[in-house]
């Protein structure tokens, strides 16, 4: 459980965590009730798209997971731009931290100023060496929410909101204990389970016979 307490190690402490990087399991073929899919988080879900488009892509990532960094880096533009942008597909993105640190990513993206969530995710991942695997990575986790408006107090208000962590914390935990999320990141298309860090062609693979169903 991630708590509170341990969110606000010393950067010491933190640091001492040994970042797990995302964790792989052996894919198989895994189906979900769509509806279960659907329950939001406390939060309200963060997400792109048509709501009625004909295929919805859940994500579960850790603000941590260096492949998580590589699916964003690499795979979700040209996903975005060819399914989410033309509105084929709904795309839902949902927090799955494998650690304080990445529980203090997902509190910060959804307490960015501006509304940015989607903005502060990617600084994120685009910065993840720079602050996740750090000396300091709490410094290093200031360094980039300052840039997109946080100041020190709000900064450190934000990772004391109890709330906030909660909910987070409840989304994970049902990803985990209804949906047998246990690695990221894991994609769950049209309820079909598919964890690993997808690729352009794997995700055309998945999505574009749902299209023509």
């Amino acid at each position: 459980m991630i708590t509170r307490r341990n969110l606000m190690m010393t950067s010491a402490a933190v640091a001492g965590l040994g970042l797990l990087p995302g964790l792989v399991t052996a894919a198989r073929a895994e189906s979900y009730d769509s509806v279960e899919l659907m329950v939001p988080g406390p939060l309200g879900d963060e997400a792109l798209g048509d709501k009625t488009a004909a295929v919805t892509v859940i994500e579960y990532a850790s603000m941590t997971c260096g492949h998580c960094a590589h699916f964003h880096e690499t795979t979700f533009e040209p996903f975005k731009k060819k399914y989410v942008d033309t509105g084929k597909v709904y795309f839902i993105f949902r927090e799955f931290p494998l650690d304080p640190l990445a529980a203090a990513g997902f509190m910060l993206a959804r307490e960015a100023p501006g509304d940015n969530f989607f903005p502060m995710v990617s600084l994120l991942f685009h910065t993840q060496k720079e602050w996740a695997y750090s000396d300091d990575p709490v410094a290093g986790l200031l360094k980039i929410a300052k840039q997109v408006g946080f100041t020190q107090e709000t900064f450190e208000a934000t990772l004391k909101n109890q709330k906030l962590l909660d909910a987070v914390n409840w989304v994970r935990d049902r990803a985990s204990n209804q949906f047998g999320v246990n690695a990221t990141p894991t994609f769950f298309i049209n309820g079909e389970k598919m964890p690993g860090a997808l690729s352009m062609d794997e995700m055309d693979k998945a999505i574009e016979p749902l299209l023509k169903s």
